[in-house]
């Protein structure tokens, strides 16, 4: 049987980000977990431009390349988990221009964060992600990786170094994106997206 999708979404885009690392140490705990097949996603390498799209995205009447092969990578997908700072209390705009680029594609699918930042871990930007993603009709998991003063965990080569505890909050988020993914299949199996 095969195995559902998970992709690890890269939301920051911006020189010496920390995205890129974090999602280097989760990407291995993922594939360790076993439930899925795994694909990161790297906003940076999409290279999306403002959106630039004439219609609503309900409409599913994309008119450029760059949005038809975007619908194709997200309509992909069983489950998500993205991995996005925080940016002056909120999401940073590439993660929400991603995001807003489709509709029908992210619906009926689970999605999990692994946030970081200062004192507050990226839970601020998470908090606010929630409420666009249960929009789109998402199921976004309660469980969560938030990992707070980066910086500090971040080895002399730029590879983080996590404690016990977000090992463990990783395995529990995994956990529960399972259990979601198998609940949420009926629903994505009867709301196929049309070709892009």
């Amino acid at each position: 049987m095969t195995k559902p999708l998970l992709q690890i979404v890269i939301g920051s885009t911006r020189p010496g980000r920390v995205g890129l690392p974090v999602a280097e140490w989760f990407e291995p705990i993922a594939r360790g977990h076993g439930g899925f097949e795994v694909e990161v996603v790297d906003l940076l390498a999409i290279g999306l431009p403002l959106l630039d799209e004439p219609n609503h995205p309900r409409l599913h009447q994309y008119t450029h390349p760059h949005t038809k092969a975007w619908s194709k990578t997200i309509s992909r997908a069983d489950a998500f988990v993205f991995v996005v700072p925080e940016y002056n209390y909120g999401f940073n705009a590439a993660t929400k221009n991603a995001i807003d680029y489709l509709h029908l594609e992210w619906q009926f699918k689970p999605v999990g964060f692994v946030s970081y930042g200062g004192v507050a871990a990226g839970t601020r930007a998470v908090q606010m992600l929630k409420q666009v993603m249960t929009t789109l009709k998402m199921v976004t998991v309660f469980e969560s990786v938030n990992i707070p003063f980066v910086t500090e965990f971040l080895d002399a080569e730029r590879r983080l170094q996590a404690n016990q505890v977000m090992e463990e909050a990783a395995v529990a988020m995994l956990f529960e994106l399972q259990r979601w993914t198998e609940a949420l299949a009926p629903l994505r199996t009867g709301n196929p997206v049309p070709p892009a």
